[in-house]
């Protein structure tokens, strides 16, 4: 098989881009990000080197991605904030700016009210505010934004499997 195949567990001779195993892996990953190799080579029919290099391809594709998720208010980010951005013209320009402001920690363009969605994640208030003016409204395209303060993070859940 070449490498693309069913071997490496990113696509099938049906299309899909995970194969059941890489499903599965993917599903325990997301119940315990720090679960041991050797304990999902054990529930996949695995050997811990396979499984291994299969969540290393994984990540390689940006399939996906191992990190510590965290409350924001926890760990001394007293701002966060949702911002509808509407745009004129190419939102393609627009989007591939914002992403690259350090604050921004997720950016979708959408087909509704707005062309972009962003997340910040701020300090205080005042960090917000020079994000918000001299960062994302000084872009170029940029018409109106709409700012929704988080009072409180209610849920933060990435468990929803796969399919």
């Amino acid at each position: 098989m070449d490498q693309n195949g069913p071997s490496d567990g990113l696509s099938t001779r049906s299309g899909s881009l995970i194969d059941p195993i890489g499903k599965r892996i993917i599903e325990l990953l997301q119940t315990d990000g720090r679960m041991p190799y050797v304990s999902i080579a054990a529930e996949v029919g695995l050997s811990e080197g396979a499984v291994r290099q299969r969540v290393q391809r994984m990540i390689d594709a940006g399939v996906i991605q191992i990190v510590a998720v965290t409350d924001p208010l926890m760990v001394g980010f007293a701002r966060q904030a949702l911002i509808g951005i509407k745009t004129q013209g190419d939102v393609g320009p627009v989007a591939d700016a914002i992403c690259q402001i350090p604050q921004v920690d997720y950016v979708v363009t959408t087909a509704g009210g707005h062309d972009l969605l962003v997340e910040v994640v701020c300090e205080d208030d005042d960090e917000l505010l020079e994000v918000l003016m001299s960062k994302i409204r000084a872009l170029p395209g940029v018409t109106s934004t709409e700012t929704y303060v988080y009072l409180k993070l209610n849920k933060q859940h990435y468990d929803w499997g796969t399919r």
